[in-house]
């Protein structure tokens, strides 16, 4: 629910700023339906198969361990919001690489940031990311799964947030103090820059990238955004096959 809320947020500080508004009403027919079927996959149906399908697979494979994971609320939110980041910065490392990219490019077809094209990929994509198997893994396994949970929820927030071109003023207190910490939208933009790979594949945290060697910063955004592609409607929803 906090995540819906983030996201009506997010599209309402949008269309309230008039260059973000003419951004929204110059999307194309494609735009709309592959970003849509994208929100629904993320926001509804990978969420409904972590907590049935692959719930039960884990009920099947470990039976005597529900919730025998007795940890503090700090260690259970940091499990999700810290330790799992960094499990999913070398997923999106690896969806860049080789095979994988032919797959992961969809999601860079966006030609400017915006929060309805945070989920924007191939219909089966989501499977691919560590994600879908991880959190129902520990929510299985958590006594009290809540703060793992709240975790969750803030990490799905910040991605919408990420996504978008909603930032705090530069050079705030609130920016400054983000900006040690986090991937702000202007970190994740030059991730989606045209003209090759720049890195910053975090998703909640910097440490991840600063320790890898690949964070990029810049003070300023990109000129542009997205990959170009032939691929039809049709072809970004169900490629490679």
């Amino acid at each position: 629910m906090g995540v819906f809320f983030a996201f009506i947020f997010l599209l309402g500080l949008t269309v309230s700023n008039d260059r973000r508004l003419t951004d929204i009403r110059s999307r194309s027919y494609e735009d709309w339906v592959v970003d849509s079927i994208g929100l629904f996959f993320q926001g509804i149906l990978i969420p409904l198969l972590q907590v049935t399908v692959v719930y039960q697979l884990y009920q099947f494979l470990l039976p005597g361990d529900r919730g025998s994971l007795a940890l503090h609320p700090l260690a259970a939110f940091c499990l999700s919001f810290v330790l799992v980041d960094y499990l999913y910065y070398w997923n999106h490392r690896l969806l860049h690489l080789g095979w994988f990219w032919r797959i992961h490019m969809v999601h860079h077809t966006m030609t400017k940031m915006h929060v309805l094209s945070t989920s924007r990929n191939t219909l089966w994509t989501s499977f691919l990311i560590v994600y879908l198997w991880i959190h129902a893994l520990f929510i299985y396994l958590l006594l009290d799964p809540s703060w793992y949970i709240a975790g969750i929820t803030l990490s799905s927030a910040l991605d919408l947030w990420r996504h978008s071109s909603i930032a705090f003023p530069k050079g705030s207190w609130i920016e400054h103090c983000l900006s040690s910490v986090l991937i702000l939208p202007q970190d994740h933009a030059w991730h989606h820059a045209s003209g090759g790979d720049r890195g910053n594949y975090g998703a909640n945290l910097k440490l991840w990238d600063r320790l890898h060697g690949t964070y990029y910063e810049c003070d300023r955004l990109p000129k542009s955004f997205g990959v170009k592609t032939k691929l039809t409607l049709t072809q970004k929803l169900i490629w490679p096959f």
